[in-house]
């Protein structure tokens, strides 16, 4: 009897595959929900270091036609009233209310300063949740997979445990495929969850950086404008 298990446990699949071919139907959706959310999570990654290296590129040559001397208004009549380009819009953001500000008689509006300041401010803000979208997703994935995978764990050594009962047999050639099973519920999920956790971390402080060279160059703009107004 010994003998024919361990012909039995010799001769079985034990790949990924073979491992996931033997589980549960519940064990399985477990697993293919958090291979899934893998994908989901990879193509955030890709994207947003994409993103977030071409929004990096863009500051830079934005940066150096501003303080290139070339007059605002031509720079502005440029790129008109919605560029492309992130750096871009939060400048057009300001000079629009400068411009809007003007009196007929060539005038302030009071309250100028305050209106550019908060017309750059809402600009930043819509740039920043742009570049944190999908951001949530790699939080999410990263605090949830490893339970998810663990409960298809439990869920299958509990079954495990169930056909061990039924069959009354406690060797361990008939008790580790079942383990296996459940264990690769617990290895996919850390799967998941370390790469979602690492680059969350990571693009997180790539944002504060991006956002914070918008709000730096707003400040310095704020101080430009506020120059001209005194004058």
């Amino acid at each position: 009897m010994e003998t024919e298990t361990l012909t039995i446990a010799q001769n079985m699949d034990f790949s990924m595959w073979g491992l996931f071919a033997r589980a549960t139907f519940t064990v399985k959706m477990v697993m293919l929900m958090l291979i899934g959310a893998s994908f989901w999570s990879w193509s955030i990654i890709i994207q947003k270091i994409i993103a977030y290296r071409a929004a990096r590129s863009e500051a830079a040559r934005f940066d150096r036609t501003f303080w290139s001397g070339e007059p605002l208004d031509e720079f502005y009549e440029q790129i008109g009233p919605d560029p492309k380009g992130r750096a871009h819009r939060v400048f057009a953001a300001g000079m629009t209310e400068w411009r809007r500000s003007h009196r007929e008689d060539g005038g302030m509006i009071a309250g100028a300063q305050a209106r550019i300041d908060r017309s750059m401010d809402v600009a930043i803000a819509k740039e920043a949740e742009g570049l944190q979208a999908g951001l949530p997703v790699l939080a999410t994935v990263g605090s949830t997979a490893p339970f998810v995978g663990l409960f298809g764990t439990v869920w299958g050594i509990m079954h495990a445990f169930i056909g061990i009962a039924e069959s009354q047999n406690t060797n361990l050639a008939v008790v580790a495929p079942g383990i296996a099973e459940a264990l690769l519920a617990t290895g996919l999920g850390l799967l998941a969850a370390i790469p979602a956790v690492i680059f969350y971390n990571k693009l997180s402080t790539d944002v504060d950086r991006i956002v914070g060279g918008y709000e730096a160059f707003a400040d310095e703009f704020s101080t430009i404008l506020s120059r001209q107004l005194d004058a």
